[in-house]
């Protein structure tokens, strides 16, 4: 009898060393956060937020097992924005005036800055890096590295050549230059101290080419990444918008992409908008 409670105390303890260990084998999932808003008075097809982190979801669907998305719209006051901060590994962020909308809150702007001290990605798309007040400037480049910011911004409605700045670049993978139409953001305040900060993709605007999306390692040893274009929801469908946002994100992460069957595909199903039949329009 004490022989065979021995055995199953053995067997027990090997068991539970067994899945201890296979725990302890699985990688830890990065945490990240997909921040949009609801309409911004802008016309349908336009900064539609929702949508466009829903097909960029779609667009990471290939890394699931790496990448736990949490989408959410930070509408109103967003009371619950800090602590779902204070648990993310990274963040997206695709709505309104974004460097304003930081400083909105002085616990999210904390939440944010621990974020980044602890070495969390940041990526930025079109208005979410911007402010229309220089006062937000400041804060907002050490997050991001450039803004989009104050009274003399330069803002651009056109078709223009995109052409790749920095060809090596992990996020510039597989992209070529490209012709598009398209709201830029150019003339970008970037921060000071430029050390870590790649110029990724120029706009040819005003018979210059301008920086319109960077990556930045941030001194904290995090990443940030941001890209001026995305006014069209039709830009979505574009494979080089996709695959330049997607890469983005996942470099931001620290993530290597999969060599292949990246980014995910999206349907037409998943490009459309309720009003669809509307024109777009600036």
């Amino acid at each position: 009898m004490l022989r065979y409670a021995l055995v199953l105390l053995i067997g027990s303890a090997l068991m539970a060393a067994s899945a201890t260990s296979s725990a302890a084998e699985l990688p830890v999932k990065k945490r990240l956060l997909l921040i949009a808003q609801g309409p911004d008075g802008h016309p349908p097809q336009t900064h539609e937020y929702v949508a466009g982190l829903q097909v960029l979801e779609k667009l990471l669907a290939p890394v699931h097992d790496q990448v736990e998305i949490t989408r959410v719209r930070a509408d109103g006051d967003w009371p619950e924005g800090p602590e779902l901060l204070r648990k993310a590994d990274g963040a997206v962020l695709y709505l309104s005036e974004g460097a304003k909308w930081i400083h909105g809150d002085p616990r999210r702007l904390e939440a944010f800055a621990q974020l980044s001290t602890r070495g969390g990605g940041l990526v930025a798309l079109h208005w979410a890096l911007g402010t229309k007040e220089a006062r937000y400037i400041d804060g907002y480049q050490k997050l991001f590295g450039g803004v989009h910011g104050g009274p003399d911004r330069k803002i651009k409605f056109l078709e223009t050549d995109v052409t790749v700045l920095d060809a090596e670049h992990p996020v510039t993978r597989g992209l070529e230059k490209l012709t598009i139409e398209d709201e830029f953001y150019y003339q970008i305040k970037f921060v000071a101290d430029e050390r870590g900060l790649k110029p990724l993709i120029g706009a040819r605007i005003d018979d210059k080419v301008s920086p319109v999306a960077w990556a930045w390692e941030r001194p904290d040893g995090g990443r940030s990444f941001a890209f001026t274009g995305l006014h069209y929801h039709r830009n979505w469908e574009r494979p080089e918008y996709q695959r330049l946002v997607a890469q983005g994100v996942l470099w931001s992460l620290k993530v290597e992409p999969p060599q292949r069957n990246f980014p995910g595909p999206v349907t037409a199903e998943d490009l459309a908008l309720p009003d669809s039949s509307l024109p777009a329009s600036p």
